[in-house]
């Protein structure tokens, strides 16, 4: 909602003090489909050309989450710690064996299933059984663990981040097809020298419309778009750091209690429970 009233206040100043002083916004709406065409098409075609298969996949289905709110909410980070807790707890109450057929089969673990939201959340699962499964293995240690987590987590960073700079490039681009357009249409009134002033006038002001598209949509429609789309981005991996590091706490000794805590601290402060709603609500789940 508040992406599509941001895109009609931005519109309604641009066109509304156009008109307001005295702009004949029939010229525009002449112009606008042939140089949408220009514009629009030969972006979307480099677009197509600058990025791989999997990137203009992601991108395809990365655009649609702006107009969703986001899903990282306090709520969401307070059940997939009190996940954290009753994993960690039953580890370690019964022995680190206690938890395996819970890492091994996650959908019918009936701690994964207490917690729907983050338990039905497939790369959660994933990252957190994952590193679950070494530590019953015994087989590493924090430290090497701590540097296998770091490297996924920078691999999950690359990939969610090469969708936004394809967006980034887009709207970089988008200025220089605007002067293409604008380039093609004084040629094409070049062509016309012949004609009345009159025609003429309209031919040029034709010409800077695409100019004047290309400036507006580079920087009041795609880099907005990717900008909000990379913020999204850092709150998905926000998510997976808080995981990494309680997982670790634990691994270094401490009690379930505090290695949620440690992960409390790592995420961002307008989503983060304070100590006492973070205790509460553990308890209650218990």
């Amino acid at each position: 909602m508040i992406v599509i009233i941001g895109y009609t206040v931005a519109m309604g100043c641009i066109f509304g003090v156009y008109i307001f002083h005295g702009g004949n916004i029939a010229v525009i709406l002449t112009a606008l489909p042939f140089e949408l065409v220009t514009i629009f098409g030969g972006a979307l075609g480099a677009f197509a050309v600058n990025n791989q298969p999997k990137v203009l996949k992601a991108t395809i289905k990365l655009i649609p989450q702006a107009l969703k709110t986001t899903k990282y909410t306090k709520a969401r980070y307070l059940e997939l710690m009190a996940l954290l807790y009753d994993i960690l707890q039953k580890a370690r109450k019964e022995g680190l064996m206690a938890i395996e057929k819970d890492v091994e089969t996650p959908h019918e673990s009936e701690i994964f299933k207490k917690y729907a939201t983050v338990g039905s959340d497939h790369h959660v699962v994933e990252f957190m059984t994952d590193y679950l499964r070494m530590m019953v293995s015994g087989n590493l240690n924090a430290h090497e663990i701590e540097s296998l987590m770091d490297s996924e987590i920078d691999t999950h960073h690359q990939e969610a981040h090469a969708p936004i700079a394809a967006i980034a490039r887009l709207a970089g681009a988008l200025p220089a097809f605007g002067i293409v357009a604008a380039v093609l249409g004084v040629v094409n009134t070049m062509g016309s020298v012949g004609q009345p002033p009159a025609i003429l006038g309209g031919m040029i002001a034709s010409a800077l419309v695409g100019t004047f598209l290309g400036i507006l949509l580079a920087y009041g429609v795609v880099e907005p778009l990717g900008g909000l789309l990379e913020q999204k981005t850092e709150d998905a991996a926000k998510e997976l750091q808080c995981i990494k590091t309680t997982l670790l706490a634990s691994m270094q000794g401490y009690n379930p209690s505090t290695a949620i805590e440690f992960g409390r601290k790592v995420l961002f402060s307008t989503e983060r429970p304070s100590f006492a709603e973070l205790e509460s609500h553990v308890r209650g789940k218990r």
